[in-house]
């Protein structure tokens, strides 16, 4: 019989990856995506007492490799070693300098990369915002194996387990990281949920921004429908994807459903998207737990956001969301406002779980 607790899944593997650094308009300076969000919002959720700390367990490489490709894991896994034997400054971190554009190739195959993963790590990455350093690699991992025992979790029955992923995942791409992303643990999750049997899995993506590597993941895939509300992409990092006319291809034609919005939203002007959201969610019956991708950079104070939520509004989302009726593995994305996460973090689990 599952515990009367929401599971909480967290790893103290994330606080090796700490230290770091994006450029930003060609400048040095230190990113938003540390290891005092997790901190904050751990601490708020084992205070209400209602959350059982849960450690999760090695699920080893093969869920990975079911979703990313293994030039992108033998990367993440090693670049920084390459990197420190080749005489990179192991006091900082690991940025790529040059990026292997689809114009710079053009019709060339280019099919040699150089040796060293050091030198290759443009053509897997896609901004100056995914900084790599010693402690990446282990983070990485084990954010996955927390993702995927928030799932065991669920699957064992409980009606709602949450995963505090750090770093973060739904940008990172089959073949790419990038935007704090190294592995795509919602994917990961969505795809090990199909290897178990399921034949239609929903994922909801309700961070700020939009989530480019989950959509390229499951872009003509029949059986995950993926659903985002985000900041318009017009001005708002990722820029190049998430805007409401992509809508899959080939066999995931129309399960892509992008619902961009305006500077400023504020809570009601959300809700009513997220009904769209919801049902296109129930109109795919889907016959697995709910993947929730959970942002909480959507709020008002957010450094890097410019949406307009209040901490009582993510009440009224996951009031909305648990109205499915379907058991949910939510795993953290974004949000970057510390002093708020944990309020944030109570108000919706708690909404979700029916408090």
């Amino acid at each position: 019989m599952p515990s009367s607790k929401i599971p909480l899944v967290a790893s103290d593997h994330h606080l090796a990856h700490d230290g770091l650094i994006e450029l930003v308009g060609g400048r040095p300076e230190p990113c938003f995506e540390s290891p005092e969000r997790a901190t904050a919002i751990r601490e708020a959720l084992l205070a209400t007492g209602s959350y059982e700390l849960v450690a999760p367990v090695d699920h080893g490489p093969d869920p990975i490799a079911a979703v990313h490709e293994l030039e992108l894991i033998d990367l993440v896994e090693h670049v920084w070693t390459d990197a420190v034997a080749a005489g990179h400054d192991a006091s900082g971190p690991l940025l790529p300098d040059t990026f292997l554009l689809r114009s710079y190739a053009g019709r060339m195959p280019l099919e040699q990369l150089p040796a060293n993963r050091r030198d290759r790590l443009g053509a897997y990455c896609f901004d100056t915002a995914t900084p790599i350093v010693a402690g990446t690699a282990e983070a990485a991992r084990a954010a996955v194996d927390v993702a995927l025992t928030a799932l065991d979790l669920a699957l064992e029955g409980h009606p709602l387990a949450y995963g505090l992923c750090r770093p973060p995942g739904h940008h990172a791409g089959r073949n790419l990281i990038g935007g704090y992303c190294y592995f795509n643990n919602a994917a990961i999750v969505a795809e090990s949920l199909i290897s178990r049997g399921a034949q239609r899995v929903a994922i909801l993506d309700i961070d700020f921004h939009h989530g480019n590597g989950t959509q390229q993941i499951f872009w003509e895939r029949a059986d995950v429908l993926y659903v985002s509300l985000h900041g318009d992409p017009r001005g708002i990092y990722p820029y190049y994807s998430g805007y409401a006319t992509e809508r899959g291809a080939g066999a995931g034609d129309g399960l892509t459903l992008n619902l961009p919005l305006p500077p400023g939203t504020e809570g009601d002007a959300y809700v009513a998207a997220l009904d769209e959201a919801l049902a296109a969610i129930r109109t795919f019956e889907p016959d697995a737990p709910l993947v929730v991708s959970l942002g909480f950079d959507t709020y008002h104070t957010d450094p890097i956001s410019n949406l307009a939520l209040r901490t009582h509004d993510y009440r009224r989302i996951a009031a909305a969301v648990g109205a499915l009726g379907m058991p949910a593995v939510v795993l953290q994305e974004g949000g970057y406002a510390i002093d708020a996460l944990g309020a944030n973090a109570v108000a919706f689990l708690g909404a979700l779980a029916g408090g």
